[in-house]
């Protein structure tokens, strides 16, 4: 069978959502691709992440809800893709705002409520339509992001050293530290930084890159760096709309951004930074408490739109051999219902790292194991998903 047709599908409208998918259990080999609940200028972002994965893709874009929202993110999509097949579609007809998508870039349009007929017939112009030229992986950046199922099991850690082996081999990062209260990064590279968030908020407007490296830190293994301040008495200077213009900008300069987010699931502007990165690395350890966390953490990424494919279970601090009050790697997976992607064994050297206060990785000879095992992470992390990953 060939490979199936993939309708990614953005709208901020269940109702729309759930009128494309249940069109497409009618249309032959073809699926339901992810879902995007808000219609901006970055979603082409997460088009052109995903469509990496689903290369026999489309878009369908609601028009509906804000109109002129949905323009502009057509108008940066089709820009930043131009051959992405994209269909819009909208309750009303009107020659303005379908001349204007189809200006835009628009392949198609369809009129709402669809009507299976008319769906069809969309799904066909698509099939009809020369595909991409390429599989290859776009020239953005990517975002991985580390979050953590609890406190004190290491996320911070292997977040830096996951830079730290990138910058080695001279790739272009950024490290963002989103942990508004611990604010580990800094500590853990011996860094004072002068400037802050508050800073890249505030500069936002006219940001470039001559500016933004003025105002981040270089680690000495080459990766910039940016956090929170440390008064723990403001948190609102650095909003979610803020994150997603500075996101796009990371992700347009940089080869790749990465992002510790500690703990903080509910945090907006952590939401945020998972709905661009091209991995979440959900961090555990074998724990009871850390494994319970990550149902729940799974559930609720689930629930928002993520696939398993981005969500990647990392367990840090691993230990084959454990005691009843640990949890195996087949009890995890199990659990979880989810493998595990990468298991990170315990040892004394990451303890020492953090109170020398530079990366492991910065110091191949003094912890040859230690090391060996985080190349290996990433080695796994980086390479190119496969087209059939998320069949």
């Amino acid at each position: 069978m060939s490979t199936p047709f993939v309708l990614m599908i953005a709208s901020s409208d269940e109702h729309f959502r759930e009128m494309v998918r249940d069109n497409l259990l009618n249309v032959p080999n073809s699926k339901a691709g992810p879902e995007y609940q808000e219609v901006s200028t970055s979603l082409y972002v997460r088009v052109m992440q995903d469509s990496e994965r689903h290369p026999n893709s489309a878009v369908i874009l609601d028009l509906a809800g804000d109109t002129e929202a949905g323009l502009k993110s057509l108008e940066r999509l089709k820009q930043a893709s131009p051959d992405m097949y994209v269909i819009v579609s909208h309750y009303h007809a009107e020659g303005d705002t379908v001349i204007q998508s189809m200006r835009l870039g628009a392949n198609d349009f369809i009129l709402q409520p669809i009507k299976r007929s008319e769906f069809r017939d969309a799904v066909a112009r698509f099939e009809r339509a020369p595909k991409r030229v390429s599989n290859s992986e776009s020239k953005l950046g990517k975002v991985y992001t580390f979050l953590g199922t609890k406190g004190g099991i290491g996320t911070t850690s292997l977040a830096v050293n996951f830079a730290g082996v990138l910058a080695q081999r001279k790739q272009s990062v950024v490290t963002v530290d989103l942990d508004w209260t611990a604010n580990d990064i800094a500590m853990q590279v011996g860094a004072s930084p002068q400037y802050t968030l508050a800073e890249v908020a505030d500069n936002l407007s006219r940001m470039d890159q001559a500016l933004f490296e003025s105002l981040v830190m270089r680690d000495n293994l080459g990766f910039y760096l940016i956090g929170p301040s440390d008064s723990l008495e403001h948190r609102n200077y650095f909003t979610e709309p803020m994150f997603r213009e500075f996101a796009t900008f990371l992700i347009e300069k940089y080869e790749n951004t990465v992002i510790d987010a500690g703990k903080n699931i509910n945090d907006e502007v952590v939401a945020s930074a998972c709905q661009v990165s091209a991995a979440i690395f959900l961090v555990v350890n074998q724990e009871f408490a850390s494994i319970r966390n990550a149902q729940r953490y799974l559930a609720m990424l689930m629930r928002t739109g993520y696939t398993r494919d981005q969500i990647r279970i990392v367990v840090n601090r691993y230990q084959k051999k454990v005691s009843p009050s640990f949890a195996t790697l087949e009890q995890i997976k199990s659990t979880l219902n989810q493998p595990v992607f990468y298991g990170i064994p315990e040892s004394p050297a990451f303890l020492a790292a953090i109170n020398k206060a530079r990366p492991l990785v910065a110091d191949r000879q003094a912890f040859p194991d230690a090391d060996k095992s985080i190349r290996a992470f990433v080695d796994k992390a980086t390479k190119p998903v496969a087209a059939t990953a998320a069949a």
